[in-house]
């Protein structure tokens, strides 16, 4: 979308009311107006932040391949960090610069800017006040900040002794290694550490970061920080007997509780049939598959992620259909596909009576 209103702008088209009502869609704003100048801002950020990048890991690469490829090698991976891609042009990924600052850093600021979404890059840039934030801003940080952290911790305590990942590095490398990991599965996609190595624990750790994502108006997939953020909030108010779900001296409405939900309930719901068809189309893919393995391959494929046990090269015809399906659905976002598959809606003129059922 912000690339059409880039051309259209430069061919000296007119951005219709139509337009501008599916740019807001696609970028996940609460207005129309001004998305047009919000797509040109989308823009000139993603250049300068990847140009940047491009030009520091040029000369972090100068070294070693010289300045020609080095630059080819810099724009590339300053693209496929910032935009989640998770594509590296490395058979192992980055598992060679495991303990390397620069790309460790760099990487991770790039697909982790490009993962809280253009909306909150712009509110911070403009107010730059935490108590001036608008509400959304403050959640994808806060989510955010808690799974970078709680990420690097789990991955650091749980594949610490493994010796197939960090347990013949050094305590620095270790502590890179587990920064990278945790953050990574936020559908970033890139590896420095073996991902078919990793202990049970830390593969369904993966998975659950895979499964919540990046957040609203990002590059990146999952169900999204702020929906997981929203539903947590709104179980713990629940607990405590509240009838409002509250966060930062603000009330979230109930609607957006539901569809939070929605999102959770049938996001989860495509993860698991597109892993109970792959338990039948895979039998006989891979000696000794389990289900850990196409619960991360589906998982991954839902969330955009790109990681992998090993499944991915060894899918069927049908495995392949049912990956590029669920990575379309994951992309395109579950609720936004329900409603588009859903019938017109209507207003509803009268309520049926209301009974009370068991809960719990």
């Amino acid at each position: 979308m912000t690339f059409g209103v880039i051309i259209a702008i430069l061919l000296g088209k007119r951005i219709g009311l139509k337009e501008r009502l599916l740019i807001q869609q696609s970028t996940n704003t609460s207005s129309a107006q001004g998305v047009v100048r919000l797509s040109l801002n989308i823009f000139l950020i993603s250049v300068v932040i990847e140009a940047i990048s491009a030009l520091i890991l040029t000369f972090r690469w100068m070294g070693e391949y010289g300045f020609m490829r080095a630059l080819y090698y810099g724009v590339f991976h300053s693209i496929s960090a910032f935009n989640n891609a998770g594509f590296a042009l490395w058979s192992d990924s980055l598992m060679q610069y495991v303990g390397d600052p620069v790309v460790n850093l760099l990487i991770a600021f790039l697909f982790i800017t490009g993962g809280i979404g253009f909306t909150v890059i712009l509110d911070v840039s403009r107010k730059r006040s935490w108590k001036d934030l608008s509400l959304h801003t403050k959640l994808v940080l806060s989510v955010t900040a808690v799974l970078i952290v709680v990420g690097t911790i789990m991955i650091f305590a749980l594949e610490y002794n493994n010796p197939a990942t960090l347990g013949d590095l050094s305590t620095t490398d270790k502590l890179w290694a587990s920064f990278f990991q945790g953050v990574v599965p936020r559908t970033a996609g890139f590896n420095t550490l073996d991902i078919t190595s990793m202990m049970a624990p830390s593969l369904f750790f993966i998975i659950f970061l895979m499964f919540i994502g990046a957040s609203s108006g990002s590059t990146g997939g999952g169900i999204k920080t702020n929906t997981f953020a929203v539903l947590v909030l709104s179980v713990f108010s629940t607990i405590r007997g509240q009838s409002d779900t509250q966060i930062y001296q603000r009330r979230i409405e109930l609607q957006f509780v539901m569809r939070s939900l929605s999102v959770i309930i049938i996001s989860l719901g495509v993860v698991l049939v597109s892993a109970f068809l792959l338990t039948i189309t895979e039998r006989n893919s891979m000696e000794n598959l389990d289900f850990l393995t196409i619960l991360f391959e589906a998982t991954s494929a839902f969330g955009t992620v790109g990681l992998s046990m090993g499944l991915t090269y060894e899918l069927s015809p049908l495995g392949k259909i049912i990956i590029i399906f669920t990575m379309f659905i994951g992309r395109l976002g579950p609720l936004t596909l329900a409603f588009a598959l859903a019938q017109a809606s209507y207003k509803q003129s009268y309520r049926y009576a209301e009974e009370k059922i068991l809960i719990g």
